[in-house]
């Protein structure tokens, strides 16, 4: 990598969220419908960003299995019998097949929509200088719109959405989000023009 490049994408971080199998895979008690269909652009994007030096921040869900930390609507999942989606230590909770968090990521949990919320996700990236942000995973709706305007109030330079490294469980919920996105300064390239950019 040229020095070019390095101070290009020297403030930025790459945010990826909740790619987790709960999430993600045929049948899984949380699936976002549309989410299977864009692991290939989420591997891909992870793989551009390190090629750029870009560090990778991995936000996943990860919930005590007795449902204590979990948002008040969904507490019923948790109960004798129910599927406890992204347990703690359970296969639910794990990145799908093709994601892997290599030494030098950073993983961070949460148990609510935005990663910024009850985490230290924002003083993690003062800390190593990250004013930009990329951010893909699914859902749109929620974490996604939810980190991105945290991320809009807390005054990061540049917020990036890439459209179709996000999904929702429609493509009309996915779209409507971005436009609501994209109306508050945030970029929404596709990742090929992410790639080329």
């Amino acid at each position: 990598m040229g020095s070019e490049n390095g101070d290009k994408w020297r403030k930025t971080a790459v945010v990826v969220i909740d790619m987790q199998k709960d999430f993600i895979l045929p049948g899984a008690p949380m699936l976002v419908r549309d989410g299977e269909a864009i692991v290939p652009n989420v591997i891909k994007t992870v793989e551009v960003a390190r090629n750029r030096g870009i560090p990778i921040i991995w936000v996943v869900r990860e919930h005590d299995p007795l449902g204590r930390d979990v948002e008040l609507f969904r507490r019923h999942l948790y109960g004798d019998g129910k599927p406890k989606p992204t347990s703690k230590g359970g296969v639910g909770a794990e990145l799908v097949d093709g994601l892997v968090i290599q030494e030098g990521d950073y993983k961070l949990v949460k148990t609510r929509f935005s990663a910024f919320f009850n985490t230290n996700l924002h003083s993690y990236l003062q800390g190593i200088g990250v004013t930009n942000l990329v951010i893909i995973g699914v859902q749109t709706p929620n974490c996604i719109r939810q980190t991105v305007f945290d991320a809009v109030a807390l005054d990061y330079q540049r917020v990036t959405v890439i459209i179709d490294a996000t999904a929702a469980a429609t493509p009309d919920i996915h779209i409507a989000n971005i436009v609501d996105m994209k109306n508050v300064g945030v970029a929404t390239p596709t990742l090929e023009e992410w790639c080329q950019s």
